[in-house]
């Protein structure tokens, strides 16, 4: 592993949906101190987190942005398609089959896939693969029964 290569989560999600989580996972970020990117694979998609992150729950938001909304640079957490990092992200999540690129740069990378989707597994399998190639440091997180997040690699 190269020095300051960033850690990458694979989140493996059944018991519960990328809406239910990543709302908890963007808190987390921002609790540390962190700046996030959330890439998502379509604009339907980015258009539904987008809403969804102001509204997930009565008691709280999560601030963010897009490129819609510009001002990139003072986004908490930025929303966007692309590979770009405007907001100077400590932590960028990939959702949707959403490709990794360029991992410089970053403190983590987390892959959250839906494990009832054989393409997205597959997908993710392949990105697995692919940053073990590369030497990074990984792991594998994939819910109990209880929907409690288990290290299983």
């Amino acid at each position: 592993m190269s020095e300051g290569a960033p850690e990458l989560y694979f989140y493996h999600l059944e018991q519960r949906t990328l809406e239910e989580v990543l709302p908890i996972l963007l808190e987390r970020s921002l609790e540390r101190g962190w700046r996030a990117v959330v890439q998502a694979s379509s604009e339907e998609r980015l258009d539904h987190l987008n809403s969804h992150l102001w509204t997930y729950s009565q008691g709280s938001f999560l601030p963010h942005g897009g490129p819609k909304d510009g001002h990139a640079a003072d986004q908490p957490i930025y929303l966007t398609l692309e590979d770009d990092n405007p907001n100077g992200a400590a932590i960028r999540f990939l959702v949707d089959n959403a490709p990794l690129s360029d991992p410089t740069g970053y403190e983590r990378i987390v892959v959250l896939f839906d494990g009832r989707d054989e393409a997205a597994t597959a997908d993710a399998r392949r990105q697995w693969q692919e940053a073990k190639t590369q030497g990074l440091q990984i792991s594998y997180w994939q819910q109990d029964e209880t929907g409690r997040w288990q290290k299983r690699a």
